[in-house]
């Protein structure tokens, strides 16, 4: 899958994302994104606020989301299991990466 952007975001450069604002930045309504929260893909900081707010990162996994949605139609129960094995993937990802580093064996 190519996903493509078209807007650069600095994580950093806030730590924190309103539900409405995170609804802009991805694509998603409101409502696909609490669907989402219900399965268990995205996470708010506190789920008992009156008002959500997400760590920024969550806006790449929207995002993702989004194009999930989009390309394949995915309803938001296959979306949450698709996501949750795209971040098992980039974690193994990730954890090779580590492996390669510390071991000229493995690269």
């Amino acid at each position: 899958m190519h996903i493509e952007y078209s807007e650069a975001l600095w994580i950093d450069e806030q730590p924190i994302v309103p539900l409405e604002e995170l609804a802009e930045r991805s694509g998603l309504s409101i409502s696909q994104l609490r669907e989402l929260v219900d399965y268990g893909a995205l996470a708010p900081i506190d789920p008992d606020a009156a008002q959500w707010t997400f760590q920024t990162q969550c806006i790449v996994a929207a995002r993702i989301a989004y194009r999930l949605h989009h390309d394949f139609e995915l309803p938001p129960e296959g979306l949450a299991v698709v996501m949750g094995l795209v971040e098992r993937v980039q974690a193994l990802e990730a954890e090779l990466r580590d492996l390669r580093a510390r071991s000229p064996r493995l690269r």
